[in-house]
């Protein structure tokens, strides 16, 4: 029995998760170029305090003021993100993309070798989840999606990993897996 669709070729999906509303990261990614400014005008008002002036007190506060700057320009792309899935013929691969510029691959995994799978407001999620010492990864940014979960033993470890795949992705996943891992 053939289990990837038609058999004339690879199967292959690729979801891009955005949060539904992006009115709060734009909030955030402005607040860090605001922040960014002020302590960047601070530091630059210290330093030249500290050179005319030297004392302990203007260098603390020099100091502390370039690494807020340092810190949130580092960061402020983590105000924008998203998450993106790869299915292609049973492996599924995660990656995080800030400000869609930057991608940081977080995993991959051959779906064909989870213990169970299925939707999050299935009754099985909770019996996983409460499982002890499970490791849980949260790859999805819309709690009220479409959220499905991956649980799986690794080095004689368990794992959840939660998703907020398409529900065309979803059904790709369920016909590449054996019968009964998929929960629902």
């Amino acid at each position: 029995m053939e289990r990837f669709g038609n058999g004339f070729g690879d199967q292959f999906k690729e979801d891009i998760v955005s949060p539904r509303s992006t009115v709060l990261q734009n909030l955030l990614y402005i607040a860090c170029w605001i922040l960014i400014v002020i302590c960047g005008v601070y530091a630059f008002l210290m330093l030249q305090v500290v050179t005319v002036q030297f004392s302990v007190q203007g260098l603390i506060m020099l100091l502390v003021s370039a690494g807020i700057v340092v810190l949130m320009f580092l960061y402020k792309d983590r105000a924008k993100v998203e998450y993106e899935y790869s299915f292609t013929n049973g492996n599924l691969d995660f990656a995080k993309v800030f400000r869609q510029v930057r991608r940081q691959e977080l995993g991959s995994m051959d779906v064909r070798k989870v213990t169970a799978c299925g939707h999050v407001a299935h009754e099985s999620f909770q019996r996983y989840l409460s499982m002890k010492d499970v490791e849980k990864k949260n790859w999805f940014l819309n709690r009220d999606g479409n959220l499905f979960y991956f649980y799986y033993v690794k080095d004689n470890k368990k794992h959840m990993i939660i998703i907020e795949p398409s529900e065309e992705m979803v059904e790709m996943i369920r016909k590449c897996v054996d019968p009964g891992v998929f929960q629902g």
